[in-house]
Order: structure tokens, then sequence, then C-alpha cells
């Protein structure tokens, strides 16, 4: 039988045709149909500010229709009214209800996105690289010493996107949120002027939306290059929880395989940085098909997710899932606290709650799946961890460490944060003992201030459209 681009089997064997749904054609799913009109109203809602992609893998095999809204994927894949603030809400309803122009909508939800944050952790303005020419790569960014991100321009969508991505502004039509970039010739340059940098992240969206040969097409000239300092290239993935098919029965399944082969031939690292938020992700046979033939080349693959509220939010389910992924070869990697953008107050949990299901997760593991780390924040100065909660000389206090960090010398520093039981993000925290600032805070104001010195008196819509 001959496979078309982007078909697969179901769990049955049976040929399945890949079908993508949006906020266009929602309704027609299924079993969507048979839901409430109020919800898929709120769906429709919602969808009008945060992106909303599914497709049929995710709706027939990964979705328990019974257990709905409950069920984690369908909190994970499609928009819930609680996701907007309820003033967000209103404004949207009221103006669908209304049949408000297509222009007057766009334009609410366009304001109501820039009040979400969608640049956190300094994103836009401290990570965007240079040439030494002087020369702004749009498509990167550098934040840690060793490794650069790459965000090639035909990998800027997903297979299905989450409800609780931060990369939401890319998928939106918010042009100037977008990281992307075709010249792979400047990465190489850039590796060149850079021989500290030994590890390339290719990110999105998801590079494995694109077709084999367009991958290769950025992949390749890394190779050709032969660049010493490269050591490890990695891809953040989605596609083997929302389209396993991509490394089996696509047309292009055997290319891609092949060029991961090519990667690990070449004497590179390569490692799959696959996003797994819950055991049911990891069950299907079409996926752990998948896992096995990517493992076959060479490759790693590691797992990393937020821990969600509604989703994940159990240390049965991370415990569960760990063991699952160890059983398959897939080595755990981070549990991340939700960021804070988007719909981060539907999803959050407070850092202490975190820490203990991280805990509590953790010791119900053997050795071999304790290379996980977490709870941590992707912040602005770097991969803050919370290591616990205790009492030091009569203060209650959150002890913290950066596993990464803008300058590599914050990195292991224990450092101590009063006692906030609400808190969600390191924002939320004040300096303990009566500390003014934590460590880091001076030389990262200095690197701010340079980054402003060089656009002074640019808003950040100016700074885009300047560079």
């Amino acid at each position: 039988m001959k496979i078309n681009s982007g078909n697969g089997f179901d769990q049955s064997g049976t040929y399945v045709k890949y079908k993508s749904y949006n906020l266009r054609n929602f309704k027609s799913i299924p079993q969507i149909r048979d839901l409430p009109d109020d919800i898929k109203f709120e769906m429709e809602v919602v969808g009008n500010v945060l992106p909303f992609k599914a497709n049929n893998y995710v709706v027939d095999q990964l979705i328990d229709w019974d257990n709905i809204p409950a069920d984690p994927i369908f909190r994970l894949t499609f928009p819930q009214k609680d996701m907007l603030r309820p003033d967000h809400y209103s404004e949207m309803a009221e103006l669908l209800k209304s049949g408000a122009d297509t222009s007057i909508i766009k334009q609410a939800a366009n304001s109501i996105r820039w009040q979400l944050n969608p640049h956190p952790a300094g994103q836009v303005e401290l990570n965007k690289p240079q040439l030494s020419c002087g020369t702004r790569l749009e498509g990167m960014q550098h934040k840690y010493r060793e490794t650069v991100l790459f965000f090639p321009s035909q990998g800027q969508t997903c297979h299905a996107y989450c409800t609780f991505c931060f990369r939401w502004p890319q998928f939106v039509g918010i042009d100037e949120l977008k990281f992307a970039m075709r010249e792979s010739e400047l990465l190489v340059n850039y590796l060149r002027e850079h021989p500290e940098v030994t590890d390339v992240l290719f990110t999105g969206g998801d590079p494995m939306i694109m077709k084999a040969k367009v991958l290769k097409s950025y992949i390749q000239p890394l190779l050709d290059a032969d660049l010493p300092n490269l050591r490890n290239i990695r891809i953040g993935t989605k596609a083997l929880s929302y389209w396993p098919y991509k490394f089996t029965t696509d047309t292009d399944a055997d290319d891609v395989i092949r060029l991961f082969e090519n990667v690990t031939g070449s004497g590179k690292h390569l490692a799959l940085m696959g996003h797994f938020s819950h055991g049911v992700e990891l069950m299907t046979p079409a996926a752990e098909k998948a896992v096995a033939r990517i493992r076959n080349t060479g490759a790693e693959i590691r797992s990393q997710s937020p821990l969600l509220r509604g989703i994940n939010d159990s240390p049965v389910v991370w415990s569960d899932m760990w063991k699952e992924q160890v059983r398959q070869g897939i080595t755990p990697y981070y549990m991340f606290v939700v960021r804070n953008t988007g719909a981060q107050h539907f999803f959050d949990i407070p850092l202490e709650k975190a820490w203990h299901m991280f805990r509590d997760a953790y010791k119900n593991i053997s050795g071999i799946g304790r290379t996980v780390r977490g709870p941590s924040m992707s912040a602005k100065p770097g991969k803050v961890q919370i290591l616990g909660v205790t009492e030091v000389m009569g203060e209650k206090v959150f002890v913290l460490r950066m596993i990464q960090g803008r300058n590599p010398d914050w990195v292991q520093r224990p450092f101590f944060a009063k006692y906030n039981p609400d808190a969600v993000w390191l924002d939320d925290l004040q300096p303990a003992f009566g500390e003014e600032k934590f460590f880091y805070e001076d030389e990262l104001n200095a690197m701010e201030a340079s980054v402003s010195d060089v656009h002074s008196g640019l808003d950040i819509e100016e700074l885009i459209e300047a560079e």
C-alpha cells in the first residue's frame, strides 16, 4: 500500500489519513458535536485569542471522550473558558455574539495578547545574538554560554498546540514576536565566531513538522562545516506525542531516520528533547514504535514538561510517566514550572506544592530515573530550581539554585528567598534574611542596561522594527 505524506496507521493497523483541526473546523469533530453548545462557544471565544490546533491522532487515540472536560489531553490541547481572565473573556464573547467585523475581533484579540506577557524571560530584549559584523540573527537565541537556539522558519508551527505553550505568540500572527531564520550559513558563521558553543537546539514551533529534506537543509550544513566545537545537536519536539507516524509510516519517515543516522555517524550526539506531559502520550503502539526506531539510530530521547494544574498535578502521574520513559529507553530530564505568560493563571501551581509533588514522585522511582531535575523555572536570570522549603536561623525560606545561568558562575550557588505560600514564579519571591536583592541582580540589571543603551529610546515594537 502506498502511504501518502502525513498518513499513518491506528492502533489496529488501519490506514489513517492526517487531518488537522483548528478554530475554523473544530466543530466538525464528531466527538465535539456531542458537546453542549455553550462549551463549544467557550472554545471559540478562547480560540480567538490563544492558538488552537489538534489532529485526528490526538482526538481519536489520546483523549478519553467519556472523561470530558477532565481528560488531561483534552485540557492540554482544547481551549478552556478559564484560560482567559474574566474581563478578557467577556470582551471577546460580546464581540462574537454581536457579530463584530473580523478586523475588530482581531484588533481586540491582539490587545488582549499584549497583556499576557508574550515575551517572557527577556527573549526579545536579551537573547538575540549578532555576528561580529553587527548583523543581528533574528532566528536565533543565545542565553546560555554553551547552547544556541535556532528557529527554522519552516518549523514555526506544530502538529497540535499545547494550551500552556509559552511560544503561543508565534502561532497567532504577531509577526514581531516570531523567531525565524532561513540562512543556515549565518548559524555556521556564528558558531565559528563562538567556540564556546557546543550545542545547537533546533526548536520552534516544532522542527519535526518539516519535511525530512527541509530539516536536512538545516542540519547538513552543520555537519559539512566540520565545526570542532559543535558536539551536540538537539531537536525539541512534541511529534512523538502528537504524530509519531512522522518517524514510522510517513513517506519521508525513512529519510528522517537516515538523517538521524547521518548525524550520529558523523560523531555528533543527537538528542530529541521530547515533550511528554502525561503518560498516556507514551502508551500507544504508534508512539512506542517511533521511540524504538529513533533510538535505533543512536539518537537519545530526553523528556521534559511543565507541571500543569488539571493535567499532570499528581506525583503518581509523574512517577508512572518517568518509569515508562525509562522502560522505553527515554531519559527523564526536566520538570518545569509553567512560564509566566499566556494562560499561566489557569495552569500554575504554588512553588511549594510543586516541590512537594516533585519530591513525592522522585522518591518513588529507581536511581536510573533520577536523571530528572526540577521543579525548574526558566526565568530571566536562568533555570532556577526549587530545592525545598526549610527554616534557617528561625526564618522559613525557599532554597534555590540555578541549573543554568546567563553567567555560568551563577550556576549551583544556593540562595534563599522569603517563604511565600502563594508564590508561583520567581518574580513572586523576595530575598531572605533582610537582603535587598538576590546575588545575581546587579549583574543582570547591567546586562539589561547594556541592551537598553544600544536601543535607547525605542519601545519594543520600534526595537523589533529597527532590527
